[in-house]
């Protein structure tokens, strides 16, 4: 019933997105046009004649069909009687469909409002809200021609909102929103979260752009005092602003040659519990790898919990203090494409006085054909983390993708996915000791 319900939402959304679908300023598209865009434009394409609302969504279902193994020894920890290093066997089938509710409203020339909703994910199977903002790219209120003329080359957003840290989040699955990725799931660290505060941008007509923001670094706020001890200081932790910052560089060379590079910084000294490397509420596309039925069974409530969504991902778990670091670099020449992604980010839990650190590294090579369409497409992927884990030590995950897919129409997209990824060096009592898992994906997307 449930994929029932959420398939007859996802159509009936449809039908109302269909004839807003370009009321709106200053918008990334949720379909195949909004594929390779990264901030939105500051073209000044369509004519404000009022207020409009566009009911958009996004819709997908994936068939998985992995196997997995790994080599660690039984471990039956105090409070269980079998193993919690053994497998818990999988077979071939349906994943629970994700989708998303999209809502975009000029609500002033230059002035747009967004609100994204979850109608149904991985880690919770009830509609809620992700987040929203409001997006200034005029001022025409302020009455002032000078700062009309700022605007120009100026956008602010503010509300709870993606963190604007590196590019990969511009190329990444959603929840139900798969559109922009050329393969099923996301980076091995996926670096998402959404934060209230504020980010500016400045684009100049040379192909630079400058970006800077400052959040509450937190993903679910609160104005209740902390009693949570940091152990280096000795205090309470403290709530403290996160800034982020982006510099790059974005140009059209000619008809054939597109170039971008950029390096982006976020960094917070001390707070409540910061997920810049968890933040997906949405969870992993990757179903029940690598995961103990004994685990299971202890930790989850009911069957409408997953007690580990993020499965296939690690994160280094810095929950106080982070400093983080990416550069990204684009090229696409003619129907050929290249993401490229280094990160490095160091940082620890109030429970730890010395820092750790995470590295990641990741390349995506796609090709999309024909040359007037490019609704078919070919693309590998190769992606490594390495980090420090609390209580465990350094530790590394690599992972191979191959994928192949085809936009029926700018709004309707399957793609099909090969893909392999092993566990290194993790203790021999880890479930991941030896770990690794592979195989095929499905996944038919809408977006409007």
């Amino acid at each position: 019933m449930k994929k029932l319900y959420v398939t007859l939402c996802a159509i009936t959304l449809f039908s109302f997105a269909v004839k807003a679908q370009e009321t709106i300023q200053y918008y990334r598209p949720n379909d195949q046009r909004g594929i390779n865009q990264f901030e939105t434009s500051k073209q000044d394409t369509v004519k404000f004649t009022g207020l409009k609302v566009k009911v958009g969504g996004n819709f997908e279902l994936t068939f998985q069909a992995l196997k997995q193994s790994n080599t660690a020894v039984p471990y039956i920890p105090a409070g269980y009687s079998s193993s919690v290093t053994s497998l818990q066997p999988l077979t071939h089938g349906f994943t629970l469909p994700m989708a998303n509710l999209n809502l975009d409203i000029q609500l002033a020339d230059g002035v747009r409002m967004n609100l994204t909703q979850y109608l149904a994910s991985r880690h919770h199977e009830n509609t809620w809200v992700k987040g929203g903002y409001i997006q200034f790219d005029k001022l025409t209120f302020l009455h002032s021609d000078l700062i009309d003329e700022i605007m120009k080359s100026v956008t602010i957003r503010i509300g709870q909102n993606d963190v604007d840290y590196g590019d990969q989040h511009f190329r990444r699955t959603d929840g139900g929103n798969t559109i922009y990725n050329p393969f099923i799931e996301n980076y091995i660290m996926d670096e998402f979260s959404t934060e209230l505060g504020a980010q500016f941008y400045y684009f100049h007509k040379s192909g630079l752009f400058a970006m800077g923001g400052i959040t509450d670094g937190l993903l679910n706020e609160t104005v209740v005092k902390s009693t949570k001890i940091d152990v280096k200081t000795g205090q309470p932790l403290r709530y403290e602003p996160a800034f982020v910052g982006k510099l790059g560089f974005d140009k059209q060379i000619n008809k054939d040659l597109r170039f971008r590079i950029s390096g982006s910084a976020y960094t917070v000294s001390s707070c409540y519990s910061n997920t810049l490397m968890s933040g997906d509420r949405t969870g992993s596309h990757y179903y029940n790898v690598m995961e103990n039925a004994a685990v299971a069974a202890a930790t989850t409530l009911d069957d409408a919990v997953d007690y580990n969504f993020t499965s296939g991902r690690l994160s280094p778990g810095f929950s106080n203090e982070i400093h983080a670091f990416m550069g990204n670099l684009f090229l696409k020449y003619r129907g050929l494409e290249f993401f490229g992604t280094a990160e490095h980010v160091t940082g620890r839990t109030a429970a730890e006085t010395d820092g750790r650190r995470a590295n990641q590294y990741a390349g995506d090579l796609v090709y999309r054909f024909p040359a007037d369409k490019e609704n078919f497409w070919v693309g590998f992927r190769y992606n490594t983390v390495s980090m420090a884990l609390a209580g465990t030590g350094d530790v590394k995950a690599n992972r191979e993708a191959g994928s192949f897919g085809w936009f029926l129409t700018k709004n309707v997209m399957m793609k099909a996915e090969y893909m392999n990824q092993k566990y290194l060096d993790y203790p021999a009592n880890n479930i991941l000791n030896g770990g690794k898992f592979n195989g095929v994906m499905l996944e038919a997307s809408i977006g409007f």
